[in-house]
């Protein structure tokens, strides 16, 4: 795997490139002369658990069968700004469906996402709490 991080502008506006060639941009805040025109490093990084951790759950689904016609996760992270680094020490992660979905197969997915498959979740839970719940519409 290899990424390249590229600055885009003459202050904090970067450009990840992965090897497909696919693209994502990063910025930082306002308040140190960032544009605020993406997403920031850390938003990203909660991003990529919500796209690890919900591929895993909509396979699981697949899998069994279940009819998804709609999916969110709603992410909100805690971080210690107290601290330098701030790190993230608590993340809530809400999955809302619709569709025709067993709520106690949900469950299960999501906890096999949390707790076995979901790479990003495992790193991120040796410095971060990471609590769910769920919501079938």
């Amino acid at each position: 795997m290899k990424i390249n991080v590229h600055r885009i502008n003459d202050a904090y506006l970067m450009e990840a490139r992965n090897e497909n060639n696919r693209t994502m941009l990063m910025d930082a805040n306002p308040e140190i002369g960032g544009g605020d025109e993406a997403f920031r490093p850390v938003q990203a990084m909660l991003a990529s658990l919500g796209g690890c951790s919900g591929i895993d759950v909509l396979l699981i689904l697949k899998k069994q069968k279940q009819q998804v016609d709609d999916f969110n996760i709603e992410i909100e992270a805690e971080r210690a700004m107290d601290q330098t680094p701030a790190v993230v020490t608590g993340i809530h992660m809400k999955f809302v469906l619709k569709g025709k979905v067993e709520k106690e197969k949900l469950e299960k997915a999501i906890e096999l996402s949390i707790d076995k498959y979901c790479t990003v979740a495992k790193m991120l839970e040796k410095t971060a709490k990471i609590t769910y719940s769920s919501q079938i519409n």
